[in-house]
């Protein structure tokens, strides 16, 4: 590359990052969903490891384990996800669909998304408990 095309490179303005825009509930939600994608993935990875173990092995430590505070906390965090995850992929399948794009529908379903994975959440504990 040229000098001249190296300098001139140099004085362009960079392309918009996270730092100009304001976040918008569609692209948290969008992040959101990827993110708990793969929270998913790791608690199932997790999960298959703690029932295999329960089930060869002769250790009750694990029980234990499972029990403890921590443990049960990240579980619900997951319940979490699992639902948040469920419910944001119906909603994508009414996009796919071609329904429900306008500013005041997606704003409103992004709500109603989270609400629900919360209420979810809180009655399978409620039950479990």
């Amino acid at each position: 590359m040229s000098e001249k095309n190296q300098n001139n490179n140099s004085k362009r303005p960079l392309s918009p990052h996270l730092t100009i825009y304001k976040p918008q509930i569609t692209s948290v939600l969008s992040i959101s969903h990827r993110l708990t994608g793969l929270a998913l993935f790791v608690g199932t990875l997790i999960l298959a490891w703690w029932i295999i173990l329960s089930i060869y092995g002769n250790c009750d430590c694990i029980n234990q384990i499972i029990t403890s505070t921590p443990v049960r906390f990240f579980l619900v965090l997951w319940t979490l996800a699992l639902y948040y995850h469920l419910l944001n992929g119906i909603r994508h399948l009414f996009w796919d669909m071609g329904k429900g794009f306008e500013i005041e529908t997606v704003n409103k379903s992004g709500i109603l998304v989270i609400l629900g994975a919360v209420g979810l959440t809180l009655s399978s504990w409620f039950y479990v408990l």
